[in-house]
């Protein structure tokens, strides 16, 4: 499996019953701390292999640091919260690579394991099933407002605190359950990983906004119109498969808001869904059912 219908991570299977699963991902910095900056990082090169239903197993370090401008002290924090991160997901990191840079850039390659039959694709939601979305969006607006020096130190907590939250729970919890489809919510936002899964499986979208967990400050920075450039990039390509009619405009804005390390947008059986969601609960995330597929235009998606 590859790229040819958006999966987050390519799968190799390489003999009965076992795959890997590959990833890589990379960020510029979204937090002061260099620390927090690498569990960030971490946690969302991790989150591709969680959205197939896999186990990360290995990771090598993908950096970028302009030695000439940031002290080698700074680096070592971030790998050092990297390391806690990968530590607390049980994944070993065996090394990496790092260049001279402009400016710095963090990420994982990522090597994880599946059961091949229970792969959990970007397609495969089914007609009935409820969408199930396992944590709260707002992320990009609230750093955005950071770098603005808008936002307050408990939105910034709030934010930090989503976006080193690990997807593992929520993953190991889908599989249990028997879910249909799966991604994980990162840079395209709700609507464009949304849009995303629903063509790939050929069906439609209705997600409720009002059961949709939002942090609720970043509705704030959004009235005041301090938006993410990528907020205004998914909503001029995505905007043509994704209707927002009767929402406020920082309603619309949270739908497209960049992610990062969000959570799983997982297409579930009806009959699975609250046991899903009681689990993925249990697991610490601010999970809801937000909606449900149904039939209509393959990647049409409708917020109501």
């Amino acid at each position: 499996m590859g790229s040819e219908a958006a999966d987050d991570a390519a799968v190799f299977s390489f003999c009965f019953g076992k795959a890997l699963v590959l990833t890589v991902d990379c960020l510029t910095p979204l937090h002061d701390d260099p620390y927090v900056y690498g569990q960030i990082a971490c946690a969302n090169s991790l989150s591709d292999v969680y959205a197939m239903g896999g186990r990360p197993m290995v990771a090598l370090n993908v950096v970028g640091w302009p030695a000439d401008k940031l002290p080698l002290e700074m680096l070592e924090r971030m790998l050092k919260g990297a390391a806690d991160k990968a530590e607390e997901a049980g994944v070993c990191i065996g090394g990496g690579h790092t260049i001279q840079a402009p400016e710095p850039f963090y990420g994982l390659a990522v090597v994880g394991e599946v059961d091949p039959a229970k792969v959990v694709r970007n397609g495969g939601a089914r007609v009935g099933d409820k969408l199930v979305l396992t944590k709260p969006l707002g992320v990009g607006i609230i750093v955005t407002a950071g770098i603005a020096d808008i936002a307050d130190e408990c939105a910034l907590a709030k934010a930090a605190e989503q976006m080193t939250m690990l997807n593992r729970g929520a993953s190991e919890a889908m599989v249990r359950h028997g879910a249909h489809a799966a991604t994980d919510i990162t840079g395209f936002g709700l609507a464009g990983h949304a849009h995303e899964m629903a063509e790939a499986s050929g069906v439609e979208m209705r997600i409720r906004f009002r059961d949709v967990s939002v942090l609720d400050e970043a509705l704030d920075y959004a009235r005041q119109w301090c938006i993410p450039g990528g907020l205004t990039r998914n909503r001029e390509y995505y905007g043509k498969w994704v209707e927002t009619e009767g929402l406020a405009a920082e309603q619309v804005c949270l739908v497209f808001d960049p992610q990062t390390s969000g959570g799983l947008l997982i297409a579930a059986p009806v009959e699975e869904a609250d046991g899903l969601l009681a689990e993925v609960r249990e697991a610490g995330c601010t999970a809801a059912i937000v909606g449900e597929v149904v039939e209509g235009q393959a990647g049409r998606v409708r917020v109501e």
